[in-house]
């Protein structure tokens, strides 16, 4: 019992990373039918400014407010120079061209940076752990799960309680409507990437601590469990995105500890395979919704 309570809080910790990353990627698919693959690079992007800083003797006190704020600015950078050329496109223009942003930073960074792995110091605390009973929980999963939940409720007020979150949830339900009825697309599609942004600047922070490097391609794996958490809980479902980021943390912690030693390794491709059966069953993912046409 003790360990299935100590994988539930390891996979909480990972599925709020998750959590974070999906629900950014679902807040700009409600607005634009986009399904960001450029997202990783709000964690690129800030991993790079990590490095810059500590060699340059930032603390993480000072460095994770300035990992946000670059998260954001990024987003409205991406938003302005790629994707504000393509509304009013075809979704697969627009996928496309969140590739091709990928790429560019990508080999930006290799050209200009170079390819190298670049060490990031993480905090003093970051290995230590609190006993509870039988239980060592580390310091690290408590103030990522509290951090998480902190950002979603109040991310739940922005969306129920503010005339942003209204525009963006009348845009998300229907746009061409929400636009007749005076709703400002310029305004609410930068506001989508500016929350975007901020939920992946906040996983950025942890993502970053957790993995204590950069590389050019060290956007690919968040992108991809964020877009996997967003699709898992249904696509224009922003409680989806959270639950779906959940249930694959936990899905990857238990596989981890409940497979034997031998295929340990093939946890990612079990994973992978739980995720196809799903779309079997539930082809929209586990809270679906309606999706409006754009014409």
């Amino acid at each position: 019992m003790s360990e299935l309570l100590q994988n539930l809080i390891d996979g909480l910790g990972r599925g709020s990373i998750y959590a974070l990353l999906a629900l950014g990627v679902a807040v700009v698919f409600g607005i634009m039918h986009l399904l960001n693959f450029a997202h990783g690079e709000l964690i690129t992007i800030p991993g790079y400014l990590a490095y810059w800083a500590f060699t340059n003797d930032w603390t993480w006190w000072a460095l994770a407010p300035a990992i946000i704020v670059s998260a954001v600015l990024a987003s409205l950078v991406i938003e302005r120079i790629a994707f504000s050329r393509v509304r009013g496109a075809t979704d697969f223009t627009m996928l496309l061209t969140s590739f091709g942003v990928h790429f560019i930073v990508a080999a930006g960074f290799l050209l200009y940076v170079g390819a190298g792995v670049k060490q990031i110091e993480r905090p003093g605390w970051f290995a230590n752990t609190v006993s509870l009973g039988s239980l060592n929980i580390e310091v690290f999963d408590l103030i990522v799960i509290g951090a998480t939940f902190a950002v979603l409720g109040a991310t739940t007020w922005l969306l129920q309680r503010t005339m942003f979150g209204l525009a963006l949830r009348a845009a998300a339900s229907d746009f061409d409507t929400a636009r007749l009825m005076g709703v400002k697309s310029d305004s609410v599609i930068r506001g989508a990437f500016a929350l975007s942004g901020f939920l992946a600047g906040i996983a950025g922070v942890f993502w970053i601590m957790r993995e204590g490097q950069v590389t050019p391609s060290a956007g690919i794996n968040p992108m991809l469990q964020g877009v996997l958490a967003a699709l898992i809980g249904g696509l224009g479902s922003l409680r989806g995105a959270v639950l779906g980021g959940f249930v694959l943390g936990l899905a990857e912690v238990l596989l981890r500890s409940w497979l034997p030693v031998d295929i340990q390794n093939l946890t990612t491709g079990f994973v992978f395979v739980m995720i196809a059966l799903l779309f079997i069953f539930r082809p929209g993912g586990l809270l679906s919704v309606p999706q409006v046409e754009r014409v």
